[in-house]
């Protein structure tokens, strides 16, 4: 798939860039699948093929709700949440994805306002980003909806950017700001918080809800700022 503009958008320049984290930085979906299946495994269950994409986005509670309920476990969401933080070591070895540090480090030369806003909570984050200190560190904020006390309804409400932005000092307008996201919900979230958005979704995401972002791409390594009126690389 090459890049496309969805729902013929045109670009508008923007000054500052918020980035979801899982899925899109950080490959830690496959960390994730290895902590679903240890926990889903104790009780005899396999875990179906379309609950990856069942849960893109979601907050940790959100995504505890789903995998209890789809796979049929005879515990309650609290019970699976508790389970799964068992294994939160495996999110250390997460790796970066492609064109993510290329991308972060290059908005920062340039002083392009960045910051984070991801569904996970504070422990899972400082959990994946362990190995990655240094890059992280050159982003101004980071706002992580699942313990962030401000974020009380998850994407796909808008609540998640609109914080994100306010935490900027300079507190920009949401039609300043970018969206980089992996996930629909976040682009839902994006969209009704007035933000154009990019969504580099996983390869088996179905066409259909691809269509409200602003541009989608196969990698980060396709984007080009200067669509955005961003420096070029």
């Amino acid at each position: 798939m090459s890049p496309s503009v969805t729902n013929g958008t045109t670009f508008k320049p923007v000054t500052h860039v918020i980035f979801d984290m899982d899925g899109l930085l950080l490959n830690s979906e496959e960390c994730y699948h290895k902590v679903d299946l240890a926990v889903i495994g104790q009780f005899g269950k396999a875990v179906p093929d379309h609950l990856k994409l069942e849960i893109l986005g979601y907050s940790d509670m959100d995504c505890a709700k789903k995998i209890v309920e789809i796979c049929e476990l005879p515990i309650t969401t609290e019970e699976y949440a508790k389970e799964a933080k068992k294994y939160t070591h495996l999110l250390k070895d997460v790796k970066l994805l492609p064109g993510a540090e290329r991308l972060i480090r290059h908005l920062a030369k340039h002083n392009i306002p960045i910051a984070i806003a991801t569904s996970s909570s504070n422990t899972s984050v400082q959990a994946k980003i362990h190995n990655h200190q240094e890059l992280f560190s050159l982003f101004h904020h980071m706002v992580m909806g699942s313990s962030d006390p401000e974020v009380t309804k998850g994407k796909p409400h808008p609540d998640i950017f609109q914080i994100c932005a306010r935490r900027f000092p300079d507190n920009p307008d949401p039609e300043q700001c970018l969206v980089f996201e992996d996930a629909p919900n976040g682009v839902t979230a994006a969209r009704k918080a007035g933000m154009q958005s990019v969504l580099v979704p996983d390869e088996n995401l179905p066409m259909e809800r691809r269509k409200n972002a602003t541009l989608v791409l196969n990698s980060l390594l396709e984007f080009e700022p200067e669509k955005f009126g961003l420096p070029p690389f």
